[in-house]
This record gives structure tokens, C-alpha cells and sequence, in this order.
């Protein structure tokens, strides 16, 4: 069939170039020059961040000031995942070796070839969606200050850059001050397109595990068909045992590299929290307080899409992972032997410990868990508005 040749992995083209770009994925004759660069290029914009913030610490505009912590912020954010994933390279390689093994035993089973081509069209249509979120967002966010007519020999005023930082050299011409502008506008659209695939990565592996999971309660759904009636039941058995074993165990593969990332994830948003409640409430009554309003809540949506994707990936896992237990209790269980029975038995109670996604080991990522976030950001708006 053509689909068998069009789609050959979950992970699409799209992903995998970023995954390469950002030294992510494994066996590429580039892969340390790529690490090297972004950790210096990285590094170089914290630097100039950090350089602003001693400037202009006693300023009177304490917009700018956090403004500039939360880029900051942004930044320190994806240099500690890039350097999370390339310590745990090992681990994600296996993750991609299980879901090349995944696809090698679909193509004997043209219904299983068809879950996993649904699941990567899925992961496709997501993972570019993000991507061009992700640069649409960077483009409306930096083009005003390129096209910006700015006067580079007035002293008396400061260059503004795409992102409130202070270059450690000096600007003397309008061409270089262009230059400077865009490389910081490419920079930050790839910056910004590495915070967006590592979140579609994760989407991408659940929605791999959900595909396998739908495998696997075929599997069972089909085991006593009269189809199967002339096969030995202990050999199906045998096969959806372990199909079960290596959905768990790649499941927990998942948990363990995204757990701290997520972690990570949620500390930097209840700062953000903190931060763009107060922006809001002090830029009440100023004269352009829409414009930083506005600006205060770009912030704040993208970093709650990226707290709903980890929950939503949680919250899917969970669901996925009960629909095993409902299969193996849907059978004509009464048509198997007592032996077999108790085999399904083993199934049902092993569904019963779902599979989850969790932050740093401590709370379970799910829809239940954004909701709080969210309640907690109202009671603190709250609470500075009844204080004001």
C-alpha cells in the first residue's frame, strides 16, 4: 500500500530535522559541533540579558526589568532541556529503537499498518502546527523593532533589541544594527522552534503509545474470534503479555526523560504566574497599560499551551492505559479454559496501575492538575487586585 511507504516512523521530517539541528538525535556526523554552538549562542544571550539587568536595576520601569527576567527566563529554560536530553541520550535513543521495532511488526498486519499511519499523521499535523505557532508568535513579537526607524547615532537613546539586552559591542551604523537585529530575530525563531518540538516530541511518543495500546486491545478483542479458533490460545496469549510489557516499559522510558523537564516546566510557570500577575496589576491606569498588557499575556498564554500539552499528554496516557483493563474485562472470557482466564485475570489487575506522566516523581500530570494551575493564577490575581 502507498502509506506504507510515505510513513515510515512516527516521528515525521519535520521533527527529526529540528531533533538534528538541536543535537538531539543520535548518530549524526554533526551532532557535537550542533551541541557545542547552541550552548555557546545560548550562554552568549543569557550573558546579555544578565548585562541589561545590571544596567538598568534601579530603573524606575519595572515592566522592561521583568520583561527582560522572563525572556531570561525563557532562554535558561531550554538551554536545561537541550542539556537534559543530550545527558540522556542513551535513554531516547532506545526510545526510538522501540518505536522502529513498533513499526517493523505493523507491516505484518495491514489494520495494525493502519493504527500507526493514523497515529503518525496525527503526530505530523501536531508537531507542525506547533512549529508554525511557534514561528508566527517570534515574527508579530520581533518584526516591529526591525522595521523601526531607529536614529543608531543618537547617543542619547538606547538601541532597542528584539529581546531587552545589551549587545557587548558597539553599534555604530545602521547596516550593522540591522544585521544585528535579524540574526537575534533567526536566532530567537529557533530558539523558539527548539521550546516547541521538545513539546511535540512528548505529544508524539504518547500518541505512539496510544497506538500501540489500540494494537494491543484488538489483540485482545480478537483472541477468541472464531478467526482464531484454530490457533493456540497460549500463543496469543504469550503475544499480548508481551505487547503489554513493552508498552509499559516504553511508557516509563517516556516518564523518566520528560519527569524533571515537566518539573522544570511547572516551577517556571508558577513564576510566570507571579510575575505577569504583578505586570498586570502595576500597569493598571498607566497611560499604555493595553500595550503591556497585551505583551504580559503573550507571556502567560505560551506558557500555559506548553503546561497543556504536558497535561493533556498525562491525562491521554491515563485514559489509554484504562481502555487495556476494559478490553480484557469485555471478553468471552467463559469461552477460555480456567488457565487462560486466569492469564486475563493478570491482564485486568496490571491495567489497574496506569501508566502516567509525572512532575519530578511527585504529582501526576493530568487535565485535574492544569486546572489547579489555573485556579491557583486567579487566586493570586485576585488577591493583588484586593490590594491595590
Amino acid at each position: 500500500m502507498t502509506y506504507k511507504i510515505t510513513y515510515k516512523s512516527t516521528i515525521n521530517r519535520t521533527t527529526k530535522f529540528a531533533l538534528i539541528l538541536f543535537g538531539i538525535w543520535p548518530n549524526i556526523s554533526c551532532l557535537m559541533f550542533c551541541r557545542i554552538f547552541w550552548t555557546v549562542t545560548i550562554l552568549m544571550v543569557l550573558f546579555c540579558h544578565y548585562l541589561y539587568f545590571l544596567t538598568h536595576y534601579h530603573s524606575d520601569d519595572v515592566f522592561d526589568l521583568m520583561d527582560c527576567f522572563t525572556s531570561f527566563l525563557g532562554f535558561l529554560k531550554l538551554m536545561i532541556k537541550f542539556a537534559f536530553f543530550w545527558l540522556n541520550q542513551r535513554l531516547f535513543n532506545e526510545i526510538l529503537t522501540m518505536i522502529a521495532e513498533d513499526w517493523n511488526d505493523c507491516t505484518k498486519s495491514d489494520i495494525e499498518m493502519h493504527e500507526a499511519i493514523n497515529k503518525a499523521k496525527v503526530s505530523s499535523h501536531l508537531a507542525n502546527a506547533i512549529i508554525t505557532l511557534h514561528t508566527v508568535v517570534v515574527l508579530f513579537y520581533g518584526i516591529g523593532v526591525i522595521l523601526g526607524s531607529v536614529d543608531v547615532t543618537n547617543r542619547t537613546i538606547e538601541l532597542p533589541h528584539i529581546y531587552k539586552a545589551i549587545v557587548p559591542f558597539s553599534i555604530n551604523t545602521q547596516r550593522t544594527y540591522k544585521i544585528v537585529l535579524i540574526v537575534e530575530l533567526i536566532h530567537l525563531i529557533t530558539c523558539s522552534w527548539g521550546l516547541g518540538i521538545l513539546n511535540a516530541l512528548l505529544l508524539i511518543l504518547i500518541l505512539h503509545v496510544g497506538g500501540q495500546i489500540n494494537i494491543l486491545c484488538y489483540w485482545l478483542t480478537e483472541s477468541i474470534s472464531k478467526e482464531n479458533k484454530h490457533k493456540s490460545i497460549a500463543i496469543i496469549m504469550k503475544k499480548i503479555i508481551q505487547k503489554h510489557q513493552k508498552i509499559i516499559y516504553f511508557a516509563k522510558n517516556v516518564e523518566s526523560l520528560y519527569t524533571f523537564i515537566a518539573l522544570m516546566q511547572f516551577i517556571s510557570n508558577i513564576m510566570m504566574i507571579c510575575i505577569i500577575g504583578f505586570l498586570i496589576i502595576t500597569a493598571l491606569g498607566n497611560p499604555n497599560a493595553t500595550e503591556k498588557i497585551m505583551r504580559a499575556i503573550s507571556y502567560y498564554s505560551v506558557t500555559n499551551v506548553e503546561a497543556f500539552i504536558f497535561c493533556y499528554a498525562g491525562e491521554y496516557l491515563i485514559n489509554k492505559s484504562k481502555a487495556i483493563g476494559l478490553a480484557a474485562y469485555n471478553l468471552a472470557w467463559y469461552e477460555l479454559e480456567p488457565e487462560y482466564n486466569r492469564i486475563i485475570l493478570f491482564i485486568i489487575l496490571r491495567a489497574q496501575k496506569q501508566l502516567t506522566l509525572t512532575v519530578g516523581k511527585m504529582t501526576v500530570l493530568s487535565l485535574q492538575c492544569f486546572a489547579s494551575i489555573m485556579n491557583s493564577a486567579g487566586s493570586y490575581l485576585s488577591v493583588l487586585l484586593a490590594m491595590q
